[in-house]
């Protein structure tokens, strides 16, 4: 084991940590908002943070059987719990409570109305989109109210005392979350206005303010310094670095300086470090992860602030979540592994305020595959946390490897709370559950979800968290909480999750260390393969056009269905319309002439012809699905060295197509004939 450096700074003091009361005015909720203290207490008996969506209502569990049925089902767009006249009842909760999060990813001009503790007239009345567009106070704070990668998101707290109704107008838009908590029976919360005292709009301020200047926090206390040691080197090879502090405290502020090696090597590398602590003497470590995951990305380094963890522009990794502990806390580095990695490692505890037994223990762990479903049917859902015992869940960051390409995010999160068989929390899909929208590939920050690595529009490695912090998710018995994994690991699409909660003394946390030749390496390009002998239908020239966009499509999501993983697809076309493309001839001599192309829903007739002279009659492309044509044979033709034509003339659609009139073509082969 290694020298400790170490360094003792005393604080003049740290911020009590409220306690819990029965009367929570608007100020206190949004403290709730920046309150990461707040998260390590025991939950209140009754206390449950639950969301209403547009999932698929084809999913449902059958009680009298006891299975799931269609719980793939996906269409998500449009759910609601029933229509009263011509408007959907979009949610309906019982106070008292707090509405924490709005979300969509097609908000529309249909007016969206929130009825609170049975009042005749709307709390809210606006188009949905208003919700979303800072135009209409109290929803106009950037932090609080922001679209990133076409994802809409509000934060601002709508609190109840009886009851919440949520109802829509036509038009309203497509997809929805409405996360809220519902606390204990008695606590007394206000009703929310529109029109906010000073005092109310101070805090959203201050709490906007909070939000949107995310580091490090600034905090003294006793501070522990786990350091490379005299000769200030990075080192290769297994090595353990320790260090223990005191209590009763908690933790309030982690900071790291890591040197890695250069990407792409820094991906292996930091995925060789680990991170462990262990809390109040206990033999398996409650955290433990490679130390890049632990502050919220991978793989590699990558920057990026939110409100709990980030890297900053100047090189600090810092972790915020606050995590306190009885009588010590055990901190460790290993390293192991090849590839020299340099760690300089700051740890800040503070006092304690009021009886340790409110508090629980801070969890946080990385794994793959771990504790996947046993229920056939539930095959598609993809264990992020399972636990048992008491207390809250505050988030997850899922590194995706997506080497094939192809949307992979269509999964709904699904979080069982005690023992439900139902999940309180269902969602829409995956990016929708980490704040953005349609599947986009765009990098953003923000201080609850980002999106901090992401190659070549989802193919490759894919980086993404959520942190629910206002929003965070109490537990007394159990917790399991799901994404649905739509694409299979033979692909491979390979899911790993760095998952934090707090646990109270005495719960339950499976989670072991994860060997270093299962968390790195595993990221392995796939080999795309080529029909022997076909011309690309990318890589032909385009000789001209009268209308339309020919361009490649990359295909790697179908997993080797086309050669090359790609084809040639024309855009934009129309009836007679033609496109003329360049096809090359070595030798003189007597050739088969085969082709694949692709079908789809929205793709035409087309009429191909070969130097002017027709190849066989119109062929109708159209397919309910997108699937590969076969390999069409044209029979033999003589060709001489050279240049050819080969043309594509739209000429119409199948009546059930949708008229896009697309058109893809897959290869050309020339085969020498007999």
């Amino acid at each position: 084991m290694k020298t400790l450096a170490w360094s003792l700074v005393f604080a003049a003091g740290w911020a009590s940590l409220a306690s819990s009361q029965p009367v929570l005015t608007y100020v206190n909720l949004v403290h709730r908002l920046t309150d990461l203290e707040r998260l390590a207490t025991r939950p209140a008996p009754g206390e449950k943070t639950a969301q209403w969506s547009s999932y698929d209502r084809a999913s449902r569990y059958d009680a009298a059987t006891g299975k799931y049925v269609a719980w793939d089902a996906n269409g998500d767009g449009g759910g609601y719990i029933r229509k009263e006249g011509d408007q959907f009842v979009l949610a309906e909760m019982t106070g008292p409570g707090c509405l924490w999060r709005i979300w969509s990813a097609a908000p529309k001009e249909g007016h969206v109305r929130i009825y609170l503790d049975g009042a005749s007239e709307p709390a809210v009345d606006l188009p949905f989109i208003g919700y979303f567009d800072r135009k209409n106070a109290p929803f106009n704070r950037p932090a609080l109210v922001h679209t990133v990668a076409m994802g809409w998101n509000n934060y601002t707290p709508i609190p109840y005392q009886k009851s919440c109704k949520i109802v829509a107008d036509k038009g309203w838009g497509a997809y929805y979350h409405f996360v809220y908590t519902t606390y204990p029976a008695g606590t007394q919360v206000p009703t929310f206005q529109r029109e906010l005292s000073a005092e109310e709009n101070a805090a959203l301020d201050e709490a906007d303010r909070r939000l949107s200047e995310c580091g490090p926090r600034g905090v003294k206390g006793v501070k522990l310094a786990l350091r490379e040691g005299e000769a200030d080197r990075p080192t290769a090879g297994e090595e353990t670095t320790s260090g223990t502090l005191e209590g009763p405290a908690a933790i309030a502020l982690i900071r790291a300086r890591i040197e890695p090696p250069a990407p792409p090597a820094d991906r292996e590398a930091l995925r060789a470090v680990t991170l462990q602590i262990r809390w109040d003497g206990e033999s398996q470590p409650s955290v433990w992860a490679p130390l890049g995951d632990f502050f919220g990305t991978a793989p590699g380094l990558n920057r990026y602030r939110s409100f709990p963890l980030g890297v900053t522009e100047d090189g600090w990794w810092y972790c915020n979540w606050f995590m306190p502990f009885a009588k010590s806390a055990e901190i460790t580095v290993k390293k192991e592994g090849k590839m020299p990695v340099k760690v300089d490692l700051e740890v800040t505890s503070v006092p304690l305020p009021g009886d340790v037994s409110r508090y629980t223990r801070f969890h946080a762990k990385w794994h793959r595959d771990a504790f996947l479903p046993a229920e056939p049917e539930r095959r598609i859902d993809w264990p992020m946390l399972k636990t048992d015992g008491a207390g809250r869940f505050v988030g997850v960051m899922l590194h995706v490897w997506n080497p094939r390409g192809g949307w992979w995010g269509e999964g709904d999160e699904k979080f069982f709370v005690d023992g439900e068989k139902f999940p309180s929390t269902f969602g829409t899909g995956s990016e929708d559950y980490f704040g953005y929208a349609w599947s986009s590939g765009q990098l953003f920050q923000h201080a609850y979800h980002n999106q901090t690595h992401n190659d070549h529009n989802s193919k490759g490695h894919v980086s993404v968290n959520r942190w629910q912090i206002a929003d965070q998710v109490p537990f007394d018995q159990s917790f399991e909480g799901d994404i649905e994994k739509y694409y299979p690991n033979q692909r491979p699409t390979l899911y790993a999750a760095t998952v934090y909660w707090y646990l109270a003394p005495g719960g339950k946390d499976p989670y072991g260390p994860v060997p270093l030749d299962q968390r790195a390496g595993y990221w392995t390009d796939v080999q795309t393969g080529k029909v022997k002998g076909a011309l690309e239908g990318e890589e032909l020239k385009v000789l001209g056009k009268t209308g339309g966009n020919p361009q490649e499509q990359d295909l790697t999501g179908f997993a080797g269905q086309w050669s090359n993983d790609a084809h040639l697809w024309w855009i934009d076309a129309k009836p007679g319309d033609k496109l003329d493309l360049a096809l090359p001839v070595a030798r003189t001599g007597e050739y088969q002439v085969a082709m694949q192309f692709t079908k789809a829903p929205d793709y035409g007739i087309a009429q191909l012809y070969l130097d002017g002279r027709k190849l066989g009659q119109p062929m109708d492309f159209f397919h309910a699905s997108v699937v590969p044509s076969g390999e069409v044979r044209f029979g033999t033709r003589m060709l001489s060295a050279g240049e050819h034509r080969l043309t594509v003339e739209i000429t119409g659609a199948n009546p059930a197509a949708v008229k896009n009139y697309m058109f893809g073509l897959d290869y050309v082969k020339l085969e020498p004939a007999p």
